[in-house]
């Protein structure tokens, strides 16, 4: 299989078309509701025609590439949802990322997605991480990442509506009207890119996230949504892990929360199982951890024992998730262990 940075340019590429056809569909939540008379509809449009796209370009850069997505095409074939496929056709078409896009092209790009790990190399994809993010019309990203024996070696976050920098007072969970890329290769640093008003280029920047000092409070990045982690019991790991005191948590869906920590306008993301037994998917965590990684933070499981993605699809060998500075981990860790003992 091919080195990571070979495929750097695809991904991005992918991604960001991905991006473009998941805003399209986001900016039209009540005309796709009304075509399929389903009020879930967008964000299944939007799965499957970033899923489609993604499919489709990482193929011709490589077609021998296990792509192992969220989604397959069987939902798309049934005859009562024709009404879906015509809508995710056609959201494909209007975005422009795929403007002779038919039904059968569509059918095959998904199935693509429908591919199991590979020790030898493999992308793992969610087309629309934060679904209740997206149908709120906020925070969501196309998460993608290259996994090669076990190890993240590449991974890129396209998150369209989250504001590059966060301007004091104000709400993350404010569409930005350029969005943000960031991405990562193992080893080599993580990036961050947006459209800067007033500017005719891109603007690419290099991520750097600095330690967090004992005498600095900590702010805590989490799910909106409670049934994703114990917020009762990250409150409580936070406060014991900073006595320097808590700032007002920063609640943002998708792995935006990566994002978010990486850059450094929150200082640790925790994510801890709501259930007994959950298993998390490495689509979920694949790419945003190695962009908080390479940016300088340290992510673990709950044990402080690094994330093995080398178990399938799954992260079977984990519980949980801690992603911090340095120092501000080994706390985290320490508190988290004071209080299971």
């Amino acid at each position: 299989m091919p080195r990571a940075d070979t495929l750097l340019d695809p991904a991005l590429d992918a991604v960001h078309q991905a991006a473009i056809v998941c805003r399209h569909v986001q900016l039209r939540l009540h005309e796709m509701r009304a075509m399929t008379k389903d009020d879930r509809s967008p964000v299944t449009i939007a799965d499957f025609a970033a899923q489609a796209i993604v499919a489709a370009i990482l193929a011709e850069a490589d077609a021998a590439i296990p792509l192992v997505g969220e989604e397959s095409a069987e939902f798309l074939r049934q005859s009562e949802h024709a009404a879906h496929l015509a809508a995710t056709v056609l959201a494909l078409r209007d975005s422009g990322v795929w403007p002779d896009a038919t039904e059968a092209d569509v059918l095959a790009a998904v199935d693509r997605g429908s591919a199991q790990p590979a020790a030898a190399g493999f992308f793992t994809l969610d087309p629309v991480d934060g679904t209740k993010g997206f149908l709120r019309a906020e925070q969501y990203c196309v998460c993608l990442a290259y996994i090669r024996q076990g190890i993240v070696e590449l991974g890129v976050l396209g998150c369209p509506n989250l504001a590059p920098h966060l301007v004091p007072g104000a709400d993350l969970q404010a569409v930005s009207s350029t969005g943000s890329t960031y991405w990562a290769i193992k080893g080599d640093g993580a990036m961050m890119a947006f459209d800067a008003p007033g500017e005719s280029a891109t603007v690419e920047t290099n991520i750097e996230r600095p330690d967090v000092c004992i005498t600095d409070p900590a702010r805590l990045a989490e799910s909106v949504e409670i049934a994703h982690t114990r917020q009762d019991l990250s409150a409580r790991i936070v406060a014991l892990a900073s006595p320097a005191g808590v700032l007002a948590p920063v609640r943002i869906d998708s792995q935006c929360k990566y994002a978010v920590v990486a850059r450094g306008d929150a200082d640790v993301y925790l994510r801890l199982p709501s259930r007994k037994g959950y298993v998390e998917r490495i689509w979920d965590h694949a790419a945003g951890t190695l962009i908080a990684g390479e940016a300088g933070c340290i992510v673990s499981d709950a044990a402080g024992l690094p994330l093995d993605f080398s178990q399938g699809k799954g992260l079977e060998r984990n519980t949980g998730i801690v992603a911090a500075p340095p120092s501000l981990h080994a706390r985290l860790i320490q508190a988290i262990g004071t209080l299971n003992s």
